[in-house]
Order: C-alpha cells, then sequence, then structure tokens
C-alpha cells in the first residue's frame, strides 16, 4: 500500500522506510514552536525535567505574539520568561518586539520552514506551514518542553482525507472562502485527527497566501494537518525567503484515503461562518441584513500582505460605516513596512480604521478590540466559538478580507461583490 504525502514526511523523520495509518512513531524535529502563552508553561516543565540546555538552539523559534507590546503585568512577566530563558540558551529564533510578528505569517517570513519539515508548536494553528509542503501540528506545552530538550516527538501516523481541487477562484473569492466552504461541508470534526491533503489542478491556481490560509484552519476541522505538494510557486516563495531547499515528497498513487472530495473552485462564492462554529457557513444568497459593530481585518490566518491589499482596494476612497470600529493588523513587522510603502495604511487611516502592531490580540479575547455585551464583528481570523472575542453575549462572523472590507463599509455583514 502506498503513502501519502504526511506519512512519507513522517516515515523519514522517525528513519523508517514506511509507515500507516494508527502506527506510533517517534520522529525528529526540524523546529518547535512557542509563544508568550504557551514556551512559558513548557520552559517551567523543562525545569521539572532537570534538563539542561535545548537540543539545537538554531532549530526553536520563540515569538512574543499574543499580548504583545505586553497589555498588562501578567503577560510582560511572560515574556520576560521567554526572553531570559532565549538569552539562556542562546535561541537563534528568538524574535523581540519591533522584529517579530505573528507566529505563523513570521516563521515561512523568515525562511525558517522547509517542504519535508517535521514541525510542532504549542499553538494549534501551526498546521499553517503545510501549505510548503511540511508536516506540521499543533501540540501541548509539555510536548514543547519535550520537544525543545530532546530535538524528538511521539505521533500516531494519521489517516488523509484528499480535497480536489479543480478551476479557479473568482473575482474577491479567496482561500479564506475555500477553506470556510470545506468546513462547512464536512463540519469541525469532519477530518478529525486525519491529514487534510489538498491536490489536484486547481492548487496551481492558488496563491501561496491563499494555501497558507486553508492549512491555517485545518485545525477546525479537526485536522491534525494540512498540507499541499509543492509546486514552482512553493519553490519561488522558499528562495524568496531564503529557506532551505528541504525535501519534496509526493503521495503515491496507490495511496489511501478515508475520503474523497472534489472541488470546483470557480463554484465557491464569499462565504461566512456564522456564530457560534466555524462550520456554520453561509453564502450571501443565505444571509439576511445583520448590522454589526466591529470589523478586525488580520491574524495568522489574514493578515499577509496580500489580505492588505485586498481589503484596502475595496476601502480606498469610501469611509467605515458612522460608528463602526475598523481594526487592521499587519501579521509582521516586514508586512507592515510593506503596506506603509504601498500607501495601504494611508487608504486605511483616511477610511476611518486604525493600525495596530502585529499581534494576536483581538483573535483570543487578549486586548486590541475585545467585544462587549451584545456585540457582533466580522473578523478574518479563524475562530467564531462563544466568548472567543469577548462578552460571552457577543458574536463573531468570520469572513475574508474582502468580505470583512465591505461590511465595515456597510455597516453590515455585505458581499465584496457589490464594490
Amino acid at each position: 500500500m502506498g503513502m501519502t504525502m504526511t506519512q512519507k514526511i513522517l516515515a523519514a523523520g522517525a528513519g523508517l522506510p514506511s509507515v500507516e495509518a494508527g502506527q506510533l512513531i517517534e520522529a525528529k524535529l526540524d523546529l518547535v514552536l512557542g509563544n508568550d502563552i504557551t514556551a512559558p508553561v513548557a520552559i517551567k516543565e523543562m525545569d521539572r525535567f532537570k534538563k539542561q540546555g535545548v537540543f539545537d538552539k538554531d532549530k526553536i523559534a520563540l515569538v512574543p505574539d499574543h499580548f504583545v507590546p505586553a497589555k498588562d503585568i501578567k503577560s510582560a512577566e511572560n515574556c520576560k520568561c521567554v526572553r531570559e530563558f532565549a538569552r539562556r540558551n542562546r535561541i537563534t529564533n528568538y524574535f523581540e518586539v519591533g522584529q517579530m510578528g505573528i507566529e505563523h505569517a513570521l516563521l515561512p517570513e523568515s525562511g525558517l520552514v522547509s517542504p519535508g519539515d517535521v514541525i510542532i508548536g504549542a499553538d494549534s494553528h501551526t498546521c499553517t506551514y503545510g501549505a510548503l509542503g511540511a508536516f506540521s501540528t499543533g501540540v501541548g506545552s509539555t510536548d514543547m518542553a519535550a520537544g525543545m530538550a530532546t530535538g524528538k516527538a511521539w505521533f500516531k501516523v494519521p489517516q488523509a482525507v484528499r480535497f480536489n481541487l479543480t478551476g479557479e477562484l473568482g473575482k474577491w473569492v479567496s482561500g479564506k472562502d475555500v477553506i470556510l466552504h470545506i468546513i462547512g461541508m464536512i463540519g469541525v470534526d469532519g477530518a478529525l485527527y486525519q491529514s487534510m491533503e489538498f491536490t489536484g489542478p486547481g492548487v496551481a491556481s492558488l496563491s501561496m497566501d491563499d494555501r497558507f490560509t486553508i492549512s491555517n484552519m485545518a485545525i477546525e476541522a479537526g485536522g491534525k494537518n494540512g498540507i499541499f505538494p509543492v509546486d514552482e510557486k512553493t519553490i519561488e516563495y522558499e528562495k524568496a525567503h531564503g529557506a532551505e531547499p528541504g525535501t519534496i515528497f509526493t503521495a503515491d498513487e496507490d495511496a489511501e484515503y478515508a475520503a474523497t472530495y472534489d472541488i470546483d473552485l470557480a463554484e465557491i462564492k464569499p462565504t461566512v461562518s456564522f456564530p457560534h462554529l466555524p462550520e456554520n457557513a453561509k453564502t450571501f444568497d443565505e444571509i439576511p441584513e445583520i448590522p454589526i459593530d466591529q470589523v478586525v481585518i488580520g491574524s495568522c490566518t489574514n493578515g499577509r500582505i496580500s489580505d492588505l491589499r485586498i481589503a484596502a482596494r475595496i476601502l480606498e476612497g469610501r469611509h467605515i460605516a458612522e460608528g463602526i470600529r475598523c481594526i487592521v493588523i499587519p501579521a509582521t513587522q516586514r508586512i507592515y513596512l510593506k503596506a506603509l510603502e504601498e500607501g495601504l495604511l494611508k487608504t486605511f487611516l483616511e477610511a476611518g480604521a486604525v493600525v495596530s502592531t502585529p499581534t494576536c490580540g483581538p483573535c483570543l479575547g487578549g486586548y486590541m478590540g475585545i467585544l462587549a455585551a451584545g456585540e457582533r464583528c466580522v473578523s478574518t481570523t479563524n475562530r467564531n466559538f462563544v466568548g472567543r472575542m469577548g462578552d460571552v453575549t457577543s458574536e463573531i462572523y468570520l469572513a475574508s478580507p474582502a468580505t470583512a472590507a465591505a461590511s465595515a463599509i456597510a455597516g453590515k455583514i455585505a458581499d465584496p461583490s457589490a464594490y
């Protein structure tokens, strides 16, 4: 029996000729990731291990990005813990405020992810890096601690679900609409502990940013990871960001999949996920008039330069509706600078938005956009659970940057096709 992409990567990491779904393996790690929330817990666990030092100072990435710049004393202490650990162990890839960004945009941008890598991160959206042909998955802080100490991790080899993509996306339709459509189709547990493998001729038409967004939200369908094949776009992206060439794995023709879904990208419409689960996906022929209070454009899902360009195209020459708060968050310092150079920040400010330093802040209800009781937010983030962004009676509507920008102008959930 043949192997999927994910199975081949895990077999190589474990030093085995082959693996099969359900098999328990121990694999070598190419990168271990933590942030200002999860890394302090892992660091304390390492103290309990009585382990001095890390397995490889070049294969650990520590990115303060959730509550930075520090919003209170507790977040300042967490960042101090990570900062001191990084200094003590001479961690190469520690990103301080001013050089940092949202981790899942920053690591690929910094050339730290290569095809064929095995990556764990103490953050559930670590699955983002599958866009580059890597196996990457979220783990708990204890597993992160063990990874930093030993350079290895245990895995149960996942089954795979194949998504065969054909066609091309229409105007104002992006990778966010694709993944919301898929989650709406299969549900939040539709790929539970399975590898979501995206294949087919439609892959070539997707930008790298589309692929990052789709891989990022694999976890919202219960997936262990999401992964794309490596093609010319992948290789060009990696070269542009100084990444190592890595190893390109392709699925065998006789690889076994638990299910296969055929998706014509041309048929996908702008999509919005209603509260309180990402699977509550609707298109605009199903959406009534819903007034909103806030819009957030950013996050590890949709804070890249292409996302900001799309939002700016809709906002340019227009103004945000009266009473609406619109918060724009570039995902990294480089993206922030690029947006500044291109005049995008001017467009946002003239439209009545505010622009934040890179942070995960509002996505997890941390800061920079907390919702009060009964308020509604259209957000380009990845989760809309009860209380995710603030009060438990608030509501989050997940959408693409185009839909978010259109909604900010309209003061209600709005179809970007009208702009």
